[in-house]
């Protein structure tokens, strides 16, 4: 069954489009999107395809990801002038028919509140655990805006969500807290350390209530630290214990070279958008 998510009617004023300062003509900048949820306002950058606008009735899967100032605009990132570049590689897999159209939407964090945000339960030494709220942010106030302005689809196999880091933490979390929402998850070096790696409990806790598994692409560089590599192969030694299909339902790679920064990551854009969203 598929859920729609709801609208929170008590939410304030959303934010009105801004054109300007765009980086690019097919990215749409939205600024201090506010929740009733969360205290920080928050920016968005939408990504649309080629053809959004030369196919007027066509609807388009839509990925959301975490820390939006770094996928699209160099002036935004956290390293000034390195971003994702979703847009090109996004662009790219479309031309070569690699991929399904679809819209991106960046969603910008909120600075020193991300780690709170990201993190799916406290943790004593560094706090966090208000990844819930985040979650009832995205599906009941964030996920309904962007339906209404773009033509966008609401159903969970038309839905994905990804990050890196802490941000391919928080999406596994509420990937598997809400897979009646998000059908696709992207996890790029995910922090499955957080909290004495909880999150690979709260795994075997849900996937049996799970009735359809999300398709999950995992992936983690080969230099970013032992640590961070065993981590990795755990959880995909996990997924697969719990049900998921290498090559089908998931798809686990390790990057030669990789490490933990949005240059490494730009890297791994267009195939993570080829196992999650191939051309039909």
């Amino acid at each position: 069954m598929n859920l729609k998510p709801e609208i929170n009617e008590d939410r304030v004023e959303v934010p009105a489009e801004a054109t300007e300062g765009a980086p690019h003509p097919r990215l749409r900048v939205h600024n201090a999107f506010p929740s009733s949820h969360l205290p920080n306002e928050r920016d968005l950058i939408v990504y649309l395809p080629p053809d959004y606008d030369l196919e007027p009735n066509k609807v388009f899967p839509v990925l959301y990801m975490h820390d939006g100032q770094n996928l699209f605009d160099g002036r935004t990132s956290y390293i000034h002038g390195r971003t994702w570049q979703v847009r090109e590689q996004a662009d790219a897999a479309i031309e070569a028919g690699e991929i399904e159209p679809l819209v991106i939407v960046g969603i910008y964090n909120t600075g020193d509140r991300r780690l709170a945000e990201y993190t799916h339960e406290p943790n004593r030494q560094m706090g966090g655990g208000e990844a819930d709220a985040y979650g009832r942010l995205l599906t009941r106030e964030l996920m309904p805006w962007i339906a209404s302005k773009y033509r966008v689809r609401t159903d969970r196999d038309g839905t994905g969500m990804g990050g890196s880091s802490l941000g391919g933490l928080v999406s596994l979390y509420l990937g598997l807290r809400h897979p009646e929402v998000f059908g696709r998850l992207a996890l790029l070096s995910p922090s499955v350390w957080w909290n004495h790696k909880s999150i690979l409990g709260y795994l075997n806790e849900r996937a049996p209530e799970i009735w359809e598994r999300p398709r999950v692409w995992l992936d983690v560089g080969d230099r970013e630290g032992q640590k961070t590599l065993r981590d990795a192969e755990h959880l995909a030694r996990r997924l697969k214990a719990n049900g998921w299909r290498p090559g089908e339902t998931m798809h686990f790679e390790m990057v030669h070279g990789g490490t933990h920064d949005e240059g490494s990551w730009a890297g791994r854009v267009r195939p993570m958008l080829k196992f999650l969203f191939p051309a039909v």
